[in-house]
C-alpha cells in the first residue's frame, strides 16, 4: 500500500454495551460487505466490513457488545486487546441515550485506555419518547469527547460522524484522546503508581497507556499484575501498587476494584444528572405517529406496499380516465385533419403526414401523457413530503439481498417514471460497482412508457391481476439478476448512509412544477421520436417494405414467440420509445381493440417482451454517458436475450392456464 492509498484508508471500531444499536450502525455502514470469523486464537466472533465514503475506504470493526474492559470474559479480552493495539483511527462508542448513566460506565473505561473516542448517542428518539431530553453540547463538554445524536435504524446522524472523521483526517487535526479524572483520593493513588511506572520504564507501557496500567495495578487486575511482575523490577512496582491499593481500601472499606467502579458510576451519575432533563411526555404529534407507521421495520414495510399499490391504482384509474377523455378529442382532431389534408396531400402524403406524423403524436398525447402525468404528480408529492428516503430505509434489508442498499431504491422508484433520470440518479451510490448494479436493475424497472403498454394491453383487455402479475415477474427477474451481478461483478458493497428529512406538507405548486418538468421533457423529446417512428411505419406500409422488414425478424417474433406478424415492427421500433409499441401495434392491426386480433397469451407475451428489453434509445444514450458504450451494449444485449428467453417460456406455459 503506497502512502497516498494509506491516507485514503481509515479504520474505525464500534464499541459499546449489548443492545444499544451498535450492530444496526455496523450494518448501515457496511451493508453486504461484511465478513464474519473469529479473532486470532480466540473463539469470539469477529465482524468487519468496508465502507466507501467521500473517496475514503473505511474499514469498520464491530467489537463484541460488553459492559466493561475487565478480563472476566473472552469478549472483554479481545476488545481490550484491540483497543490497546491502536489499530483504530477512531473508536465510536455507541451509547443508548435512554440509559445514559449505565452506558457511561463503559465510556469511562474507553477513555482510560486513551482511545480516540467519538460518541454516537443512539436511540435519541426513543429517549425522547420516554420524556428524556439530553443536552448534547454539555455532555460533549463534560466528557471532552465529540458527541453525535443518532437514530441508527433510520441512519440519522451517522453521516455527521463520518463527515467529522473525514474532516479530522483531511485537515490532519490532532485528535487527542480525552482524559477522565476521578475523586481526589483515587487520583492521588493513581498518580503515585504512575510515578513509579515512569521511573522504571516498563515494556508494558509501550503497549498500553501508562495511566491505564496504573489504574489496572490499583484495581489489582490479575492479567496486568502478572505481566508487570514478569518484567525486571516489575515485582517492586506490583508490591508498591498493592500497598497503595490497601491504603485506599482502608479508607473506603471495600476492595480497590470496587472503589474504582464506584468512582465510575458516581461520575456517570453526576454527568447524567447535569445533562438530562425529564419532562412529562406530551401526546404524540401527528408527524411522530406518521414516523412510526412509515419508518418502522414492520409497519413501514406494510405502508410501503400500500403506497406502491396506491401509486399503480392511481396511475391506472386516473390515467385511464384521462386517456378516454383525450382519445375522444384526439379522434375528433384526426378526423378533421384527415378531411382537410387528404385532398391536398394525396394518398401517399396523407398517409405519411396525417396517419403517420400527426396520428403518432396525437396517439402519444392521448395514450402516454395521461399515465406519465399521473405518475409524476404522485411521485413528486411523495418526494417533497419526505417519504422517499424513509422508503429507502424500510426497503434497505431487502435491497441488501440483491447486493445493494436502500439508497438504490430511489433511482429504481424514479425508473417507474423514466429510466433516463434514474440512470443519472445512480450517482448517489458510493462505488462504480454499485452504480453498475443499480443502473442495470433500474433499466429492468418498467418506466411510465412501459406502464402505458402494460395497462393499455394486459390490464385493459385481460384484467388488472395479470397486469400485476407482470410486475411481479419483473420483480423476480430484478432479484435474480441482482444476485447474479452481486456475485459476478468484482468489488465490495457498502452500507446505507442517508439523512432523513422531516415530514412536511408538499407545496402543490412545487409538485405541479416538478411533474411539468418531466412532462415537458417527454413532449420535447419523446413525441418527435414517436412521430418520426409513426412516419417510418407508415412508409413501410405504403411502400410494402413492411413485408421485407417483417421477414427478417419473423423467425424470432412469429417462430419463437408465436406472435402475429403485425407485432414485428412495433416490437422492433419499441427501442425508440416503449409506448410506441402500443401505438404502432394498434396502427398495424388498424384497431385499438386488440382483443379482436390477439389471444390473451399473445398479448401477455408481447407485453412481457416489451417490458423486459432495454427501454429506449434515450436510456441507451444515458448509459453510454455514464458507463461507456461497451457496458451499455452489454446491458442492451442482456436485456434483449432475457426478454426473448422469458417470452419463449411464457409462450410455452401460459396456454396451460389461459387455454
Amino acid at each position: 500500500m503506497d502512502a497516498q492509498e494509506e491516507e485514503k484508508t481509515i479504520e474505525i471500531a464500534l464499541a459499546g454495551n449489548a443492545n444499544v444499536g451498535k450492530s444496526v450502525i455496523f450494518n448501515a455502514l457496511t451493508g453486504l460487505n461484511q465478513s464474519v470469523g473469529n479473532w486470532p486464537g480466540k473463539t469470539v466472533e469477529r465482524a468487519e466490513g468496508t465502507l466507501f465514503y467521500k473517496g475514503y475506504k473505511i474499514r469498520v470493526i464491530d467489537l463484541p457488545g460488553i459492559y466493561s474492559l475487565s478480563v472476566y470474559s473472552m469478549e472483554e479480552i479481545v476488545t481490550r486487546d484491540y483497543i490497546s493495539s491502536r489499530n483504530a483511527d477512531f473508536v465510536i462508542n455507541v451509547i443508548d441515550a435512554s440509559a445514559l448513566e449505565r452506558n457511561l460506565f463503559f465510556t469511562f473505561q474507553l477513555m482510560e485506555m486513551e482511545a480516540p473516542l467519538i460518541i454516537a448517542l443512539n436511540q435519541i428518539d426513543f429517549a425522547e419518547k420516554k420524556g428524556i431530553k439530553i443536552n448534547v453540547e454539555k455532555l460533549s463538554d463534560l466528557l471532552g469527547v465529540p458527541v453525535f445524536p443518532t437514530v441508527a435504524i433510520r441512519g440519522t446522524g451517522i453521516d455527521n460522524i463520518l463527515n467529522f472523521i473525514i474532516d479530522v483526517k483531511e485537515k490532519k487535526k490532532e485528535f487527542k484522546p480525552a482524559k477522565i479524572e476521578y475523586g481526589k483520593e483515587v487520583e492521588e493513588a493513581i498518580n503515585l503508581i504512575l510515578e513509579k511506572l515512569r521511573e522504571y520504564k516498563l515494556k508494558i507501557t509501550k503497549y498500553y497507556p501508562e495511566r491505564w496500567v496504573a489504574i489496572k495495578l490499583l484495581e489489582q487486575d490479575e492479567q496486568i499484575t502478572q505481566r508487570v511482575s514478569e518484567e525486571e523490577n516489575g515485582s517492586d512496582i506490583v508490591t508498591f501498587a498493592e500497598k497503595i491499593a490497601k491504603n485506599l481500601e482502608e479508607i473506603h472499606g471495600e476492595p480497590s476494584w470496587m472503589v474504582l467502579s464506584s468512582e465510575r458510576y458516581s461520575k456517570a451519575n453526576r454527568i447524567a444528572t447535569e445533562v438530562e432533563h425529564f419532562e412529562r411526555r406530551p401526546k404524540k404529534s401527528k408527524s411522530e405517529i406518521l414516523e412510526e407507521v412509515t419508518g418502522g421495520p414492520k409497519l413501514g414495510l406494510i405502508t410501503l406496499i400500500m403506497v406502491m399499490v396506491a401509486i399503480f391504482y392511481g396511475v391506472f384509474t386516473f390515467g385511464a380516465f384521462l386517456e378516454d377523455l383525450l382519445t375522444t378529442y384526439m379522434d375528433m382532431f384526426m378526423e378533421y385533419t384527415r378531411g382537410v389534408l387528404s385532398d391536398i396531400l394525396g394518398h401517399f402524403g396523407s398517409a405519411l403526414i396525417v396517419d403517420g406524423l400527426i396520428g403518432g403524436i396525437a396517439s402519444g398525447i392521448a395514450v402516454a401523457i395521461p399515465y406519465i402525468l399521473t405518475f409524476y404528480l404522485i411521485i413528486s408529492f411523495l418526494e417533497d413530503s419526505g417519504y422517499l428516503p424513509r422508503a429507502a430505509f424500510v426497503i434497505d434489508s431487502f435491497m441488501h439481498k440483491i447486493g445493494l442498499h436502500g439508497k438504490a431504491f430511489i433511482p429504481m422508484i424514479i425508473s417507474f417514471g423514466c429510466n433516463v433520470p434514474a440512470i443519472a440518479g445512480t450517482r448517489i451510490m458510493e462505488t462504480r460497482r454499485e452504480r453498475l448494479i443499480a443502473a442495470m436493475l433500474s433499466v429492468m424497472v418498467p418506466c411510465s412508457a412501459t406502464t402505458v403498454v402494460i395497462l393499455g394491453i394486459v390490464a385493459k383487455f385481460i384484467g388488472i391481476l395479470p397486469a400485476l402479475g407482470l410486475y411481479l415477474l419483473d420483480i423476480i427477474l430484478i432479484i435474480v439478476l441482482g444476485k447474479i451481478l452481486y456475485r459476478w461483478l468484482p468489488g465490495e458493497g457498502t452500507g446505507l448512509i442517508m439523512e432523513i428529512p422531516p415530514y412536511k406538507l408538499p407545496s402543490i405548486k412545487n409538485v405541479v412544477i416538478k411533474a411539468w418538468v418531466n412532462i415537458k421533457e417527454f413532449l420535447m423529446i419523446a413525441l418527435p421520436v414517436i412521430g418520426l417512428g409513426s412516419v417510418f411505419l407508415e412508409f413501410l406500409y405504403v411502400t410494402n417494405y413492411i413485408e421485407v422488414f417483417s421477414m427478417i425478424f419473423n423467425p424470432l417474433i412469429v417462430g419463437i414467440l408465436h406472435l402475429p406478424e403485425q407485432a414485428t415492427v412495433p416490437l422492433i421500433l419499441g427501442i425508440l420509445r416503449k409506448e410506441m409499441t402500443l401505438i404502432l401495434i394498434a396502427e398495424a392491426f388498424g384497431t385499438t381493440n386488440l382483443a379482436l386480433v390477439m389471444t390473451p397469451v399473445q398479448m401477455i407475451v408481447f407485453t412481457a417482451v416489451t417490458m423486459i428489453y432495454i427501454p429506449c434509445i434515450a436510456t441507451i444514450a444515458a448509459l453510454i454517458k455514464e458507463f461507456g458504450w461497451k457496458i451499455s451494449l452489454a446491458m442492451t444485449i442482456i436485456t434483449i436475450l432475457l426478454a426473448v428467453f422469458v417470452g419463449a417460456i411464457l409462450t410455452a406455459i401460459l396456454p396451460l392456464f389461459l387455454g
